[in-house]
């Protein structure tokens, strides 16, 4: 038989991370205390600015005590309360339109000193947005409006002049503070977007973290039911067909059956033992086992092939033909890779259980060939039935080929299989047979 050429690898999948969600675009939503404390700080800050304008006008009022400076002066401060109040009343607006809100409690300034509080607030506000396209209009209102009030409606009320200079200080005062309140409003901002941020990586982190959880959990139990399927169910089905040949065959002598129970036995126990192995593996979940933390125990190796073979013998006349190897020695294949070499088992355990199952009493040959750096070839050729009368079929999940050839695409190898028009059956495998270093 000539080894044909592998296939180039497949390439791997990878497992890739699901897209962050959307960051929710403006500020967030205030909580109670947080809405309360800011109407508060600009109703405090507005107070205290309106009394002291209301100290300065009625000094002034007293020391001229006409009566048309004392009624200006009234109407005024009035009027400046009244402006504080609805300066406040536009805070709540502050989120939907930011740059409106701002600006108009801006221009509430020209007139009101008591609006400046709520001014501050929705400056601060609409910083916190972070487009300096949006900033821009507030510093300029704040500027006119200082302007207005210390060059208009201060002189207006009062009769007397303001020297230009002292207006332009106050402009400049302005835009200091509307600078300060765009910086803050900046920080805030940005130190929102932070929490964000690290909210949606922590969110994100812990969705990946279970989507690999889940994704290893998956891989065990997929690792678990084939190491089940290939052990377990190669020791039930000897049970089942010697079982069915000692109920069916009358012609076994007395030896043949007392072998025949015995290998039912083995098989039995040994099945017992590996059920108990990968139960202790699935009761632990990563921890000591129950018994002491023994740990799970080693994977059949090609090498053992002869004993699998010999425990066949009962069922099937099967014979291992290991003179394709160099030397034709068995020995030859003790430096395989594990993962090949175990591969390898499987196979010859998997074909061995089919012929047991299909083909009781066949002539079975198991030929194993190749070398280091080439290719190891697996063939196991059963012939067509050779006992008479009906047995039992034994019970099977028709997945046992499947199975294999998904192992055996994992180690980098090929697997066919075909049955003759005769009920023969063979399977050949190709393997990697890397040079051991």
């Amino acid at each position: 038989m000539h080894p044909v050429a592998l296939p180039p690898p497949a390439a791997p999948v990878r497992w890739a991370p699901q897209p962050a969600p959307e960051r929710p675009v403006g500020p967030p939503p205030l909580r109670p205390w947080s809405r309360i404390w800011r109407y508060l700080a600009a109703a405090g800050t507005g107070m205290v600015l309106w009394i002291a304008v209301s100290v300065d006008f009625i000094a002034v009022a007293e020391a001229d005590s006409s009566d048309a400076v004392v009624g200006r002066v009234g109407a005024a401060l009035l009027l400046d309360g009244v402006l504080g109040v609805v300066a406040l009343c536009l805070l709540p607006l502050r989120r939907r339109h930011p740059v409106l809100t701002a600006v108009l409690t801006g221009l509430c300034g020209m007139v009101s000193a008591a609006s400046l509080g709520a001014a501050a607030v929705a400056a601060v506000s609409v910083s916190t947005w972070r487009r300096w396209q949006w900033v821009v209009p507030v510093m300029v209102t704040w500027a006119w409006s200082t302007v207005v009030y210390e060059l208009l409606w201060r002189p207006a009320i009062l009769d007397e002049a303001m020297p230009t200079g002292y207006a332009t200080l106050s402009g400049g005062f302005a835009i200091a503070m509307a600078a300060t309140c765009a910086a803050t409003g900046y920080y805030i901002g940005a130190r929102r977007e932070l929490l964000v941020t690290l909210r949606v990586r922590a969110e994100t982190a812990e969705r990946e973290q279970a989507l690999k959880a889940d994704a290893a959990r998956d891989a065990e139990r997929t690792r678990i039911a084939r190491e089940m399927h290939d052990v377990l169910a190669h020791r039930i089905s000897l049970v089942a067909m010697h079982a069915g040949a000692l109920a069916y065959r009358t012609d076994l002598s007395p030896e043949e059956t007392a072998e025949a129970a015995g290998v039912i036995q083995r098989s039995a126990h040994l099945a017992l033992s590996e059920l108990r192995e990968v139960l202790g593996v699935l009761r632990t979940d990563g921890a000591p086992a129950l018994d002491g933390g023994r740990a799970e125990p080693p994977q059949p190796l090609l090498t053992q092939v002869r004993e699998l073979v010999d425990g066949a013998r009962v069922q099937v006349e099967a014979a291992l033909d290991p003179s394709g190897l160099p030397g034709g020695d068995l020995r030859a294949v003790a430096d395989l890779p594990a993962t090949t070499s175990r591969t390898a088992y499987r196979v010859v355990q998997e074909a061995l259980t089919n012929a047991s199952k299909h083909a009781p009493g066949s002539d079975v040959v198991v030929h194993l060939a190749g070398g280091a750096g080439g290719l190891l070839t697996i063939e196991v050729h059963n012939g067509p039935p050779a006992w008479n009368g009906s047995l039992p079929a034994a019970p099977g999940s028709g997945f046992g080929l499947v199975g294999l050839a998904e192992r055996v695409d994992l180690a980098g190898g090929v697997l066919e299989h075909v049955g003759g028009p005769d009920g023969s059956f063979t399977v050949r495998c190709w393997l990697p047979w890397e040079e051991s270093r």
